[in-house]
């Protein structure tokens, strides 16, 4: 059992870990709940209403995602100048929340290591270049950028108890995710109405206008949007899905619903952008592809895929175990080189 005391900084979007949409929350549970589980000292800063084993530390009621009456940067500084309030309490801040957490950084002693979910605009990269020199973990090798003190890339990991084995294929194509065009919801319906074959749609809807014009007028008996939904909602997905299709616009980043996907069995047409090439094993757990022509033909070939290889990579590579042994090595580093300053 570790001895040292860890604070995990979680979003305050949504609670942690998210009901429904909220990857950066269901990446701090997972690593909470897996490091708890292997005897370090944990405290979480999120939402009261989060769920974990961890000692909970909060002073925001509720995700601002949530509850509209709260005012998102209220919400946000309170939350993030809590933990670095409390930063002598610990050996390690682990912060999940991009950059507004490094500007607290250079103010406490307690080191504080910072997971890059992705950079979401080149408007806050002069705060990554400001606090360059500070800890940093990426999610994916291709999202990185220079200069950056990198001290690895851990994968996301995902709860696969969550996430049952469906031994057989469904009928259907599935889109899971936010309802945006940097995730081509609008390239999902191409391929549906190309290929003939009927497409569940399920997410938060981001864009509005995107999804008036792009998706709306598009669904009928075959093409159905669904809304958001729960774990329990992705599982009877999976269970209609003969594939899921993940035709993002932009280089993506890690993509949860990848792993999430193959756990259950189902293989993933994706776009070969960003870290689609990392979580996809092409061939074997889905298809890469670049034009919707392209995932329409990889349709033909989702027989040749094996159901059981798919849920073996993601335990493999892309389990809460691998992702908490990783940051354990990742925090062991950071231990090094404080010691090593101290000197």
């Amino acid at each position: 059992m570790s001895a040292k005391r860890i604070a995990i900084l979680s979003p305050v979007a949504w609670r942690t870990p998210p009901r429904q949409y909220g990857a950066w929350e269901t990446v701090a549970s997972n690593i909470t709940e897996g490091l708890v589980a292997r005897g370090w000292d944990v405290t979480l800063f999120a939402s009261a209403d989060s769920a974990t084993t961890a000692h909970l530390h909060a002073v925001v009621d509720r995700g601002y995602e949530e509850d509209r009456s709260v005012d998102p940067k209220v919400a946000e500084y309170l939350h993030i100048s809590e933990v670095f309030e409390h930063a002598a309490e610990f050996d390690l801040i682990h912060s999940h929340y991009d950059f507004m957490a490094l500007s607290y950084s250079r103010l406490v002693k307690t080191p504080v290591l910072t997971t890059i979910h992705g950079f979401s605009s080149p408007q806050i990269m002069p705060v990554y270049e400001k606090y360059r020199h500070g800890y940093f973990v990426s999610i994916s090798n291709s999202d990185r950028v220079a200069g950056l003190n990198y001290l690895g890339t851990v994968y996301n990991g995902i709860d696969l108890s969550l996430y049952p084995f469906q031994e057989s294929a469904g009928e259907d194509l599935v889109f899971l995710g936010r309802i945006h065009p940097d995730k081509g919801v609008h390239l999902a319906v191409a391929v549906a109405r190309l290929s003939g074959l009927p497409l569940l749609i399920a997410g938060i809807i981001q864009d509005e206008k995107y999804f008036r014009e792009q998706v709306e007028p598009y669904l009928d008996d075959t093409i159905r949007y669904i809304g958001p939904v729960d774990v329990a909602g992705k599982n009877a997905l999976f269970a209609r899905a003969k594939a899921l299709l993940h035709l993002n616009t932009i280089p993506e980043r890690f993509g949860l619903v990848l792993a999430e996907a193959n756990a259950a069995g189902v293989p993933v047409i994706a776009m070969d952008l960003g870290s689609c090439r990392e979580v996809i094993d092409d061939g074997r757990t889905g298809f890469l592809v670049n034009t919707v022509n392209e995932a329409v033909h990889a349709l033909g070939r989702i027989p040749t895929i094996d159901r059981l290889a798919c849920r073996s990579r993601v335990e493999c590579c892309f389990s809460v175990s691998t992702m908490v042994q990783a940051y354990e090595r990742v925090y062991a580093k950071v231990f090094e080189l404080e010691a090593e300053k101290a000197v």
